[in-house]
């Protein structure tokens, strides 16, 4: 399908497509426009999610950035759908699914509107990998934005993310907190647009993408209200104009080289498990061939160096006032520890787009020095053995030490584990095992940030 001859031609097999043209006129297309490459705003805008309820202005903004290029836009939309609302229900098992729905659709668009290029916005756990899984069936120009991070809530000074009501609620259940300030810390926690604020799988996937290359200088960072994520998205339609006038495409980007520096990257900040899981997805679609045993290679000489939530104590927000990922990734670079000659959307390589990175301030604690690590290996731990003997995948960031022990308290739903949670029936000491979630048992790979949150709080 990357190969198709161009929509903005208006020609196939020698005929001028008259009727095409007479179906855009009302779209708004002018004469000229049908001479200019067209560029696809992929928008994943829903207001079923805070995460995504502020897309439609950056898809504005990305559309605009195209034409100012030269290009003709022509904006688009998806569906989306809340892990954080759907968490705890039969909703959850739609939610992996999600990421195939999302990309198989911009993948139609594109494919039948026979676009030159596009802007694919993403802005939550499932639609972002997503978009990543279009760009990689389609290699056609190309760039990825970030919705962008969620500024905290503030309780009592201390700052509040969707986590926050995960654990009040084990810890009203165990009589830790009353119900009045429960419901404080609820009407407090999300107080506007953007991706939940700790390095989960939004700001994970966001960090992944850009140091793969296939995000503009630092959208990974930046907040979703704010006036530097709009310019972000501008540029990036302008980036893919200059993307269609070079021939870049992802397959040029997506290497098995990039892939390792989005490993590389989410490990020092300390990113999700679901990065596994996506970037596997990702890899498969554009042609690289990766495997649980690349995480392993790549975790051993990687060390964990960002003290972010959920294992840590500070948000993206933080993150951003001082500087980002950008500088981690220099000193990364420094390091040897990440590929410099990758290409990368702005048509030069990661080198070149690091070259005048300054470093963080000497004040901040947010990210260690690579001699002072948090873990002096990957927290993203591959597990095999009998309970998972094709390999599992554990988050162990030290925090909670690196061997355990314990009763099995083992249960075959998540709603059957929640509610012995909730009953208090846990002890210290018990390991809790919920059978059947996995992406086919599941089905869908339901998340179990209620139970983990639950039994913090209490």
């Amino acid at each position: 399908m990357a190969n198709e001859r161009p929509y903005s031609s208006q020609v196939v097999d020698g005929v001028e497509q008259a009727p095409s043209r007479a179906m855009l006129y009302p779209t708004g297309f002018k004469k000229e426009d049908f001479s200019k490459p067209q560029i696809g705003i992929a928008s994943t805008w829903s207001m079923v999610t805070p995460c995504n309820m502020h897309i439609n202005e950056l898809a504005e903004a990305a559309a605009m950035g195209a034409d100012e290029a030269g290009a003709k836009s022509v904006l688009f939309n998806t569906i989306t759908v809340s892990d954080g609302i759907s968490m705890g229900t039969p909703g959850m098992r739609y939610s992996l699914v999600s990421r195939e729905v999302i990309a198989d659709s911009i993948e139609t668009v594109v494919g039948a509107q026979g676009f030159d290029g596009f802007v694919a916005i993403g802005g939550c756990d499932k639609n972002m990998p997503a978009c990543g899984i279009a760009i990689a069936r389609m290699n056609r120009p190309s760039v990825f934005v970030y919705g962008g991070t969620i500024l905290p809530g503030e309780h009592n000074g201390k700052s509040l993310d969707v986590v926050s009501v995960f654990e009040a609620i084990g810890a009203e259940a165990n009589n830790k907190i009353p119900l009045k300030e429960l419901k404080s810390i609820e009407s407090k926690a999300i107080p506007g647009p953007g991706s939940c604020g700790g390095m989960y799988t939004a700001n994970t996937m966001a960090s992944a993408i850009e140091a793969m290359g296939m995000s503009l200088s630092n959208s990974s960072a930046q907040a979703a209200v704010s006036g530097q994520k709009l310019k972000d998205c501008e540029a990036a339609g302008n980036a893919v104009m200059k993307l269609v006038k070079k021939g870049i495409t992802p397959k040029m980007i997506m290497t098995k080289k990039a892939f390792e520096n989005a490993m590389t990257v989410a490990i020092a900040l300390g990113g999700s498990t679901n990065l596994v899981l996506h970037l596997l997805a990702m890899a498969h679609c554009i042609g690289v061939k990766l495997s649980l045993d690349d995480f392993t290679r790549i975790g051993k000489r990687v060390p964990m160096l960002a003290d972010l939530k959920p294992s840590g104590r500070y948000s993206m927000a933080d993150l951003i006032e001082i500087g980002g990922i950008q500088p981690l990734m220099k000193v990364l670079l420094d390091a040897g520890l990440l590929h410099g000659d990758c290409l990368t959307v702005t048509g030069k390589t990661l080198r070149q787009n690091l070259a005048k990175v300054k470093p963080y301030p000497n004040t901040q604690d947010i990210i260690r020095a690579l001699d002072n690590p948090i873990k002096a290996d990957s927290h993203l731990v591959i597990l095999k053995g009998n309970l998972a003997p094709e390999g599992g995948v554990a988050k162990i960031s030290g925090h909670e030490g690196l061997r355990f022990e314990g009763r099995a308290r083992v249960y075959n739903s998540s709603d059957a584990a929640l509610k012995a949670i909730m009953d208090r029936k846990i002890r210290k000491g018990d390991v809790v095992v919920i059978r059947n979630e996995g992406p086919k048992g599941g089905p869908g790979m339901q998340e179990m940030l209620s139970h983990t949150g639950a039994l913090m709080g209490q």
